[in-house]
């Protein structure tokens, strides 16, 4: 399976037909017979050290291995040409793991590059979760490594503003650290990180992998020996996805290129649209060198500035088609204002302008969502 609309369609399911049945089924068992408590308790073992199921001893215990599950694994893995990967009850859960196993390493420092998704970047600022920030630009990351620096995390697309960040010269500047990618405005239809030296990529499933706006998720994909330990983090936390949120996300990569790209030409007229509105200051979209080398395109989010915040108040809130909603990725187009809502945790200095506004363009006709938005803008500048 070369193509990567095939690869969506398949992968996951090349033991159906074997299996008697046409869709992958849904295991819900929280618990599992046990054969004897010797083999029992070396699978308990196995899973609850991040291990695969062994071939005897049964699953034991759905926090610590799902089928289901493990089947959106091996499709996502197949996509993003990764060795393996393991799925999360929530992409900030998925994020939460590589920062624990980072800290249980020993290496506790993160070299991270701004603008994050506000959560990721609220993580990291909190220390929460016993880890030490440096921020950088994308080319201050070999300066700012230290002996115990564990990760450098990066976001492209950038949320919000849609900076890209050369994927290739931050692996060479981490110099053998581990470089975490976050994937998800861009899915693997438009990039795939590991080609060009990360060590993980992370996903909020909830967006496009899922595609319909109901089922959150996270997942990362990496090499083996990242996704022993995660999955060891996953076990002892318990922050496995649900069966059915993964036969959701399973069901939503079939049709993931499609959406993506469909929705990525409409993105592309409204930016040039947006270019020449009379009320559009700025237009934040994907451009240069790096689209059409390491992205194939440009995506489908789309970020622009009006005159002020309370234009920017005023436009999101005007919207009659468009949903004034955070989230992204899904099928319908959602328009929301950064700076008050999903940035909001963000520290002043590094916090998006507040005459920004962020859209995740839908799959409508685009002359209905140009009509809705030009409404809007109009609107906003009585």
């Amino acid at each position: 399976m070369n193509s990567l609309a095939t690869m969506a369609v398949h992968a996951g399911r090349e033991d159906l037909a074997k299996l008697g049945v046409h869709v992958p089924p849904i295991d819900l068992s929280t618990t599992n017979p046990i054969p004897d408590i010797e083999s029992g308790g070396a699978a308990y073992e196995a899973l609850a050290t991040g291990g695969l199921p062994p071939a005897e001893g049964g699953l034991v215990y759905q926090r610590l291995w799902n089928p289901t599950v493990a089947r959106f694994e091996t499709a996502l893995a197949q996509l993003e040409g990764a060795e393996q990967a393991v799925a999360f009850g929530s992409g900030m859960a998925a994020l939460t793991a590589c920062l624990t196993a980072t800290v249980a390493a020993g290496k506790p420092h993160v070299v991270a590059v701004r603008p994050l998704y506000g959560g990721s970047d609220h993580v990291l600022a909190s220390g929460l979760l016993g880890t030490t920030v440096t921020w950088t630009t994308a080319d201050g990351i070999a300066a700012a490594l230290r002996k115990d620096t564990g990760l450098v995390l990066v976001e492209t697309p950038a949320n919000p503003t849609l900076d890209l960040v050369d994927l290739t010269a931050v692996a060479a500047q981490a110099n053998g650290v581990s470089v975490i990618v976050d994937n998800t405005f861009a899915t693997p239809v438009l990039q795939r990180p590991i080609e060009h030296g990360a060590t993980m990529v992370l996903h909020s499933a909830t967006k496009y992998l899922g595609g319909h706006g109901d089922v959150i998720g996270g997942v990362v994909a990496t090499s083996a020996e990242w996704a022993t330990k995660l999955r060891q983090v996953r076990a002892v936390t318990g922050g496995l996805m649900h069966p059915l949120a993964a036969y959701l996300l399973h069901r939503g990569l079939q049709t993931l290129p499609i959406r993506v790209l469909t929705q990525q030409d409409n993105a592309k007229r409204l930016a040039a649209w947006l270019s020449d509105h009379e009320y559009v200051q700025r237009v934040h979209f994907p451009s240069g060198p790096l689209v059409g080398t390491q992205m194939s395109g440009p995506g489908a989010m789309i970020a622009f500035g009006v005159a002020g915040l309370d234009e920017a108040a005023r436009t999101v809130a005007a919207v009659r088609l468009i949903t004034h909603a955070v989230s992204l990725g899904g099928v319908d187009t959602l328009i929301q204002h950064p700076a008050s809502l999903t940035h909001r945790p963000v520290e002043a200095s590094a916090k998006p302008h507040a005459a920004v506004v962020r859209m995740s363009v839908g799959l409508e006709h685009v002359d209905d969502i140009q009509a809705d938005l030009d409404y809007a803008l109009k609107e906003a500048h009585r």
